[in-house]
């Protein structure tokens, strides 16, 4: 029985060097996140960006795009909101890990990646560290620009998340 041809028309060698630098992308974006490097942040994401990764913040934290909560679009929003979260008048200190991914290339310039994911946060409230601990699952797409992969989409879907009790009093609405 014969394998239906791939999607793309990349060899195999040139399909195993897309994934690799869809991997990188992919890192460093973690990466940057949890250093908080935003002006190498934003630069890892296509223009048109759409990132739904807030699902897990109380309904009236959750940023919004028009009349959508849990949408951001565009990179240099997008880097804007995760950094109002993470670097804004209370500094969370993060650690995000991306883990086994199947990444599917669906032509020569666009791909689709599902990572399992594992973030950790902490921040405190006076004497008190507070701290949430997720799993989940990052799904996402890229497209190749200008001969680099970038990040052109993004959905955050959690499994399970530990937190002390009031750990998003801190923020404000993104």
């Amino acid at each position: 029985m014969s394998q239906a041809p791939p999607p793309h028309s990349l060899s195999a060698a040139d399909a195993v060097l897309a994934i690799e630098e869809i991997k990188r992308v992919f890192a460093a974006r973690l990466r940057c996140m949890d250093t908080k490097q935003w002006h190498e942040y934003a630069p890892l994401h296509t223009d048109d960006v759409v990132s739904e990764t807030w699902g897990g913040l109380p309904e009236d934290k959750q940023p919004r795009t028009g009349d959508t909560a849990n949408r951001v679009v565009g990179k240099e929003k997008l880097a804007e909101t995760i950094r109002a979260l993470l670097d804004g008048p209370v500094c969370v200190t993060t650690a995000h890990h991306g883990h086994t991914p199947e990444i599917e290339l669906t032509s020569d310039t666009t791909a689709r990646g599902i990572w399992a994911m594992e973030d950790m946060l902490w921040w405190r409230d006076g004497d008190a560290e507070l701290h949430l601990h997720g799993y989940g699952h990052y799904h996402e797409e890229y497209r190749k620009e200008d001969g680099r992969w970038l990040i052109s989409y993004r959905k955050l879907t959690r499994l399970r998340v530990d937190s002390s009790p009031g750990f998003f009093r801190f923020m404000k609405a993104l």
